[in-house]
């Protein structure tokens, strides 16, 4: 429901729908739904690692396939090089992949209790240290 409803506010206040918010609120339906209809947790476990695998796979197949670099024009505003660009793809694309076999590794090897509070008090404070991280490489690629 959260979801949802930073989808419609993101909507109101910028008039567009971020594709991030909607690819997640898609695989929180569909996990969901598999979680419900088949009565089977593993369903939730499992969502986080295929999230990753797929903004992982996404941003690999516009780079090396396409010739593009995704993050540049997500992030039209943060004027870096392109050599800048094509390495911060790079450690986003190892970062995705890091979260889902560490999902994988945590779901299948813990107990839910400790999953859950993982989840919460885990992927979130990893998440913003490698974000911080990053504002290094931006600032060492950045031009006016």
């Amino acid at each position: 429901m959260t979801t949802i409803l930073s989808v419609i506010i993101s909507y109101m206040i910028e008039k567009r729908i971020p594709v991030i918010a909607v690819v997640g609120a898609t695989f929180i339906a569909v996990f969901g739904g598999l979680a419900i209809y088949f009565n089977n947790k593993i369903f939730f476990f499992m969502k986080p690692t295929f999230i990753n695998g797929i903004f992982a796979a996404a941003l690999v197949y516009t780079k090396f396939f396409q010739k593009k670099l995704v993050l540049k024009n997500i992030f039209e505003t943060v004027k870096i090089s392109d050599d800048g660009w094509s390495k911060v793809t790079n450690h986003w694309i190892y970062f995705f992949i890091f979260l889902g076999i560490l999902n994988e590794i945590i779901w299948r090897t813990q107990t839910e209790a400790f999953w859950v509070s993982f989840k919460v008090f885990g992927i979130v404070p990893i998440s913003l240290v490698f974000t911080a991280l990053q504002v290094y490489m931006i600032r060492k690629h950045k031009y006016d």
